[in-house]
């Protein structure tokens, strides 16, 4: 399990493709099997909203956060880059990426969706 969990971290921080990783990592069906099988059960945010609390207290603060900064960023994205959307201000054909942080700059909440 810890292989495939430093496989993911691996990717996730090189952003490379899954035919894309290096030899010697176990087989890519059984990191993604495992993947989408923790994805599907919400184990990425069980283990981030542990880590914020866990930050937050070794900050002195609350574990949950009362206050948050809300950010947004459009991207643009091919024909063939699967849903899409316009956003009319910025002018981009694309998807629109929100990000919540706490006051200290920790993750709390990513959503993309289309443009609208």
């Amino acid at each position: 399990m810890p292989e495939v969990f430093n496989v993911i971290l691996y990717m996730a921080s090189a952003g490379c493709a899954w035919r894309l990783l290096p030899k010697g990592f176990p087989q890519v069906s059984t990191i993604r099997r495992y993947f989408y099988a923790w994805r599907n059960a919400r184990r990425f945010e069980v283990v981030n909203t542990v880590l914020v609390m866990s930050l937050r207290e070794i900050e002195g603060r609350e574990a949950s956060p009362s206050a948050g900064v809300i950010d947004s960023q459009s991207v643009k994205t091919t024909e063939s880059g699967g849903i899409s959307g316009y956003d009319a201000e910025k002018k981009i054909k694309g998807r629109k990426c929100h990000i919540m942080t706490d006051t200290c700059v920790f993750l709390i909440f990513l959503l993309s969706r289309p443009c609208c």
